[in-house]
């Protein structure tokens, strides 16, 4: 069976991620940080689309969380198709007022997590065979990195989100250039697909008329777009691919 790790995938775009995956045929291993009842209904949706699977629970703002994820993944499997590094947090801090705690927490989980965990999992990447089907000898696991539009273009208010997932794409490019042709890596760029839950409803109305495609998107564009790189694109290493309906050419 085809075997992909989500993280941070108990609700929102990673829940999607991992049922997608799994009505493809993975069996994922379901990270959550501290929602396990959101993670168990994961895992039920996994399994009722035809996969399988396990919840494992890990802080990947610390360096012995993100080796807890590692090493449950590897106490389970020796070969892992795909890693989705999903996980993030996000919160508005004025620049003036970012402390080292919140510059801290935004680099650990956004940049040093998926560079923690790619590298703890390299082993079991290398080690089985692709799933995306045309995939030619010596070609095996993908990583897929969730980057953010702010990589490159921030928004006021969230300075320290920004930097951490702009060193996030770098990482894309960094172990695309590395670790190919046994390791593809890719990184996908979400627009408005969820909401925060503290958006006003003026702001959201603001936000998405400046869309090109007049809407927002939704979980499910991710998922799917994961799914088509992990199955159908073989060639695909190094991009970074928006998914925003628009937003990320717009000019004023």
């Amino acid at each position: 069976m085809k075997r992909a790790v989500v993280t941070g995938a108990g609700r929102r775009v990673g829940r999607a991620i991992a049922v997608e995956l799994a009505q493809a045929g993975f069996e994922v291993a379901i990270h959550h940080r501290s929602s396990p009842d959101d993670a168990a209904e994961t895992l039920r949706l996994c399994l009722e689309a035809g996969g399988a699977g396990f919840v494992v629970q890990a802080d990947l703002e610390t360096v012995e969380g993100c080796q807890a994820l590692v090493d449950a993944v590897r106490a389970r499997w020796d070969t892992l198709s795909v890693l989705v590094n999903n996980a993030s947090t996000f919160e508005a801090t004025p620049f003036e007022r970012t402390s080292i705690a919140v510059w801290d927490r935004m680099m650990n989980v956004h940049a040093r997590a998926p560079f923690l965990i790619s590298q703890g999992l390299l082993g079991e990447l290398r080690a089985g065979a692709s799933s995306a089907s045309g995939a030619v000898a010596g070609e095996s696991g993908l990583v897929v990195h969730l980057v953010d539009i702010g990589a490159e273009r921030p928004v006021a208010g969230y300075a320290a989100y920004s930097v951490s997932k702009a060193a996030l794409l770098m990482l894309v490019k960094a172990m695309a250039v590395e670790l190919a042709p046994a390791v593809r890596t890719i990184g996908v760029s979400p627009g408005q697909v969820v909401w925060p839950e503290d958006y006003p409803a003026a702001l959201r109305e603001k936000i998405t008329a400046r869309i090109p495609m007049k809407r927002v998107g939704t979980p499910e564009d991710i998922a799917k777009l994961i799914r088509f790189v992990a199955t159908e694109a073989p060639y695909l290493n190094g991009s970074v691919l928006d998914v925003d309906g628009g937003l990320a050419v717009r000019y004023g």
